[in-house]
């Protein structure tokens, strides 16, 4: 049975909520950056997580923002498209994670979806010795900016095959990363991979990618 609990993730003077599950032996685990508009409790990000439990990875699903500033961002928006604010508080969790070591002495991946990808490639590019690797799944890498070219870790970049519009800011965002990136293409998915088995592939795929490069 994996270990299921919630925990409060002290992040400077911000609480962050975030639900943590593990394997018996994770031989890794993976924290979750949801995009904007979504929360850790995403039922796609979800399903991802219960593949990698799956797979003998441990999971962390955290809220990014406070339930305060959630609760302004709702009607401002601002807070959500903070790459910046999200990315400093996802290093913060992955210090938090390599400290306390809530799954013990483990690597460290980041799961990344829509502008939460963006927050994930900054955050790997500031904590290279920490992350060893990062899956995009529709995201915006490219709203990573100047950090693109920074980031060391195997990234993979999961987009669909419907989405052209986010393949070709994936295309783009693989050039910045060079030998680390790798863009895979979901067929016949679009967005937010709700068609069939769609969402199964993303999960599948990252699963591999997290035990290939966290197992090692």
């Amino acid at each position: 049975m994996d270990e299921q609990r919630s925990v409060t993730i002290p992040i400077g003077d911000a609480r962050l909520p975030a639900d943590l599950t593990l394997p018996a032996r994770p031989v890794g685990v993976v924290l979750f950056a949801h995009g904007s508009g979504s929360s850790r409790h995403s039922p796609r990000n979800v399903a991802v997580a219960r593949t990698l439990n799956d797979s003998g990875l441990g999971t962390v699903l955290a809220d990014l923002l406070t339930p305060a500033e959630d609760e302004v961002d709702t009607r401002t928006a601002e807070l959500r498209f903070d790459i910046g604010l999200l990315a400093s508080r996802l290093a913060g969790i992955v210090d938090w994670l390599a400290v306390e070591r809530p799954a013990g002495d483990v690597p460290i991946g980041l799961f990344g979806a829509s502008t939460g990808a963006a927050a994930a490639l900054v955050a790997a590019s500031s904590r290279a010795d920490r992350v060893a690797a990062v899956v995009s799944r529709g995201g915006r890498p490219d709203l990573a900016g100047n950090a693109l070219a920074q980031v060391r870790t195997p990234t993979l970049l999961l987009v669909g095959g419907l989405d052209e519009e986010v393949i070709t800011l994936n295309e783009r965002a693989l050039a910045e990363l060079g030998e680390v990136g790798e863009l895979r293409v979901i067929p016949g998915a679009t967005h937010l991979f709700e068609e069939p088995g769609t969402l199964e592939q993303v999960a599948d795929q990252a699963g591999t990618w997290f035990t290939t490069y966290l197992g090692r």
